[in-house]
């Protein structure tokens, strides 16, 4: 019995303490009641005879008693403890009371007459007073036995569970029960709890560098700063902090690193995890924004790009928006103080910050031209709301007809009398002086100008962003500034200039650079027909619809997502 008391957690003990100690003490009550029934009949200890009950087996006595509610312990033994400091004779408790904790050691009489029954105390020795005799140790060994066997080794019927007896030794330590200083119930309960980690997070002060900073506060040695450092698609994350930057972490029970968390932004960041190999994995951390759509607009005054910031448009959004325009706007000859636009953007909102920010509609009110463009989902680009590209077709020739090749594109060509490199960056077309110059594609005039040697020429800018130009002609067609439009008459072909005899010189730039106009990857046409043209439609109606109310402000997108959805 001892080594299973022993085997139990020490809040168990605790919960069996109480239990054990009561039927410690209604055992020796037993024994009192004995020793006053010994007094009157005037027997001597070594004849006492314990009375057993009427159903009483052979064997021990018994000790059946009917049992209280333990949540009634505290108030009885509280009655007990009173009755046993005020003398109130043992009889009058019955024998489901608690009394005094400690166990008898003496009786006395508090009388002569012997019908008067012994009461528990302890008072102080007063002269005049009958002094108390003390118990036998006989008795005293008895009360334990019985409270022992009370607690469990009989059965109901008052008999024994087995043989009473033992073959082992006990060590002692087995018996020091409760030898394991003062039991604070929280701190058990504590204890037995699994440790959880949890996320706290660090502010980077001025001077702190990470090295220092992990171990001093993560528990990591040197070697493992570095080893984590190369395992970071980015090292600058860690290494170029700025004061007042945070980050996220979690310590294991030795204060050792489990994780870390680190945003380089609202929306991206860094997750590092002790793995088993007491190693760190890295995975990368991408939130997802919630897509808002803003609605800009204003009136020119000066500069298009100053004028649209004033909109409230970021540097990115201001910078996407001429990219696009451009393509068919002359912001430094089409634009006039007093032009209206309006622009309605997309981008994801993450705690208040705005990220990848998208042009879908722009419109375009001006003196000199009106212009309406949206975004198609399908392919990213910019159409007309007929479905007409940005980006239309670009013819190989500047002209109708066919016209012999007088002279190729030859970067490395020699001159024919120096004999030194002269290269001829555009191709020559013999042609009669007076022959219709087409424009290839559409676009406008960027120059018209005379040269001793190029003669008169023209430069064209086009919207998909090549550039022509055009030598030795007899008469230009329009003046600098003008939109024409692809097969578009623009000039003359002549023979001004340092020709040797009537022709076209033809050149195309690409990033300002010349190439060879009958080889160069030219763009097709664009333009969406049939049931892309349907679908296209669909997706603007929309985004236009959001351009005509002049509402300013956040945007309601998921219209447009639903009809894309369908």
């Amino acid at each position: 019995m001892l080594r299973i008391l022993h085997s139990l957690p020490r809040t168990h003990k605790l919960l069996l303490l109480p239990v054990a100690t009561m039927v410690t003490v209604l055992g020796a009550q037993k024994i009192v009641t004995t020793y006053q029934d010994v007094q009157r009949t005037h027997q001597t200890l070594d004849t006492v005879l314990v009375p057993l009950e009427a159903d009483a087996r052979p064997g021990l006595p018994s000790l059946t008693f009917d049992r209280s509610p333990v949540a009634d312990a505290i108030e009885i033994a509280t009655q007990a403890l009173d009755a046993t400091r005020s003398h109130v004779p043992l009889a009058s408790l019955t024998a489901t009371e608690i009394v005094d904790l400690d166990l008898i050691e003496s009786a006395s009489a508090a009388g002569a007459d012997p019908e008067v029954p012994l009461a528990l105390a302890r008072p102080a020795e007063a002269p005049g007073q009958p002094q108390p005799s003390r118990l036998d140790d006989g008795a005293v060994h008895m009360a334990v036995v019985i409270g022992t066997i009370g607690s469990g080794m009989l059965d109901h019927d008052g008999g024994l569970v087995a043989d009473a007896t033992s073959y082992e030794e006990v060590p002692d330590e087995e018996l020091a029960l409760f030898d394991e200083g003062p039991i604070l119930l929280e701190q058990e309960i504590a204890a037995a709890e699994p440790y959880v980690p949890e996320w706290q997070t660090y502010t980077v002060q001025q001077g702190d560098t990470f090295a220092v900073m992990a171990q001093n506060h993560l528990g990591l040695g040197y070697s493992e700063v570095l080893r984590l450092l190369d395992q970071l698609p980015d090292q600058n994350a860690l290494t170029r902090w700025r004061a007042g930057n945070s980050f996220d972490y979690q310590l294991d029970e030795d204060g050792r690193l489990l994780a870390l968390r680190l945003m380089r932004n609202a929306r991206s960041g860094f997750l590092v995890e002790r793995d088993e190999a007491d190693g760190f994995d890295v995975a990368t951390i991408e939130r997802a924004g919630e897509a808002t759509q803003r609605l800009f607009a204003g009136t020119v005054s000066g500069s298009f790009a100053r004028s649209a910031q004033a909109t409230g448009l970021s540097s990115t959004e201001v910078t996407e928006l001429t990219r696009v325009l451009s393509k068919k706007l002359d912001f430094r000859r089409d634009t006039r103080r007093g032009d209206r636009f309006q622009v309605l953007v997309e981008s994801d909102i993450i705690d208040g910050d705005s990220f990848d920010p998208r042009v879908l509609a722009v419109q375009y009110e001006g003196e000199r031209l009106d212009l309406t463009l949206v975004r198609n989902g399908t392919d990213n680009n910019f159409y007309t709301p007929d479905g007409e590209s940005l980006d239309p077709a670009f013819n190989r020739y500047p002209f109708e007809g066919s016209y012999r090749l007088s002279s190729n594109f030859n970067p490395r060509r020699k001159h024919p009398v120096t004999g030194r490199i002269s290269p001829h960056k555009g191709t020559d077309f013999a042609m009669p002086i007076g022959t219709p110059i087409r424009a290839p594609a559409d676009g406008r005039v960027e120059k018209v100008g005379n040269h001793p040697a190029a003669g008169r020429y023209i430069v064209v800018r086009h919207d998909n962003g090549y550039r022509t130009r055009y030598l030795h002609l007899s008469r230009p067609l329009v003046s600098r500034g003008d939109r024409v439009t692809m097969g578009e008459r623009i000039a003359l072909s002549g023979n001004t200039g340092r020709s040797t005899g009537p022709h076209l010189h033809y050149e195309v730039l690409v990033n300002n650079s010349q190439v060879d106009p009958m080889k160069v990857k030219l763009p097709e046409n664009k333009s969406l027909t049939g049931e892309q043209l349907m679908a296209f439609q669909r997706q603007a109606e929309p985004l236009l619809a959001a351009l005509q109310s002049g509402q300013t402000g956040t945007v309601v997108a998921q219209a447009r997502r639903d009809e894309v959805d369908d």
